[in-house]
């Protein structure tokens, strides 16, 4: 079992989130210490603060509190972002990536507000910047991406484009608040998007898959001045190119976006999930028993979870 150090807790996982970033650990793509546990997007139960762990931290996180993890956990330093291994019946986490989870939200479907919620919460609100009426392109609704929608949804944004290739998640989107849906397999998104907006083009894309193609297609689908924003890792050494004249005479900002601000942003979520501004039940479509995590992974891999899935560990 995993011990926790001055200001960490230790947490019985009860809920880990199944991440595109695992499967890319998984399959050797991103370099990753191994071996490993992964998970990074976990809610659970406290159980034991470290030793010399402070007053105020303890009283803020009582034995048997639940809670939910942010996969960004600040220590301290410049920055701080590790797995907690959260695929595992005990995991370790930083106090100051926590936040009481109340008793009206679910284990199971919160866990996923400590990264896909919390990675499109920090591209809407901190990269992105959004405001109400403006137009949003999410460049694939996966996990992350559908997140997008809601919270471009939450914040006013008026026209609501999704883009992907399967014809179920794009159905999906709708229900998240998308106004417009294109699949690029068979449109090509960057003419539909511009004639869905009177030929501008959107204020904001985001581009939520990490793939050379859908990089492009973000960065033309956006206005002059509009901005792109990355939030979808690569295979590493993956290279996105832009038309360097268009980027200068159009002004583009091309943006990347990982995350959000744990101690400010995850209270944040907690209390729209609360509300039901955003929508949990919707957002988690598959559940899987602890001992089906590796088949998850391969669902996720074969593109078979229309938004996110989580592992139970309870």
């Amino acid at each position: 079992m995993p011990r926790p150090k001055a200001g960490e807790v230790l947490i019985k996982t009860k809920a880990c989130g199944v991440c595109h970033s695992d499967l890319h650990v998984i399959k050797g793509e991103i370099p990753f210490p191994s071996p490993c546990a992964i998970g990074h997007e976990i809610t659970g139960e406290v159980v034991e603060h470290g030793e010399l762990s402070d007053r105020k931290t303890i009283e803020r996180f009582p034995v048997g509190s639940p809670v939910v993890g942010a996969f960004i956990m600040p220590c301290g330093k410049p920055i701080s972002m590790y797995s907690m291994g959260g695929l595992a019946e005990y995991c370790v986490v930083p106090a100051h990536g926590l936040t009481i989870l109340p008793n009206s939200l679910p284990y199971s479907e919160s866990a996923i507000l400590g990264c896909a919620v919390f990675t499109a919460y920090g591209a809407m609100a901190h990269a992105a910047q959004v405001r109400p009426g403006d137009s949003v392109a999410v460049i694939r609704v996966g996990g992350v991406g559908s997140s997008c929608l809601q919270i471009a949804r939450a914040f006013g944004a008026s026209d609501i484009i999704a883009v992907d290739v399967q014809d179920e998640k794009l159905e999906k989107a709708k229900t998240f608040g998308a106004t417009a849906t294109i699949n690029s397999k068979i449109e090509d998104p960057i003419e539909r998007i511009k004639e869905i907006t009177g030929g501008r083009g959107v204020d904001i894309a985001v581009e939520a898959l990490g793939k050379p193609l859908t990089f492009s297609q973000c960065t033309q689908g956006v206005r002059d001045g509009g901005k792109a924003v990355m939030i979808g890792l690569a295979q590493a050494g993956a290279i996105g190119e832009i038309d360097i004249n268009r980027l200068v005479r159009r002004k583009v900002q091309v943006i990347g976006s990982y995350g959000g601000r744990a101690r400010q942003d995850l209270p944040k979520l907690v209390k729209l999930a609360e509300s039901g501004i955003f929508n949990l039940a919707d957002a988690v479509t598959r559940k899987y028993g602890f001992e089906e995590a590796g088949k998850a992974f391969q669902d996720l891999n074969q593109g078979k979870i229309v938004s996110r899935a989580v592992v139970e560990i309870v």
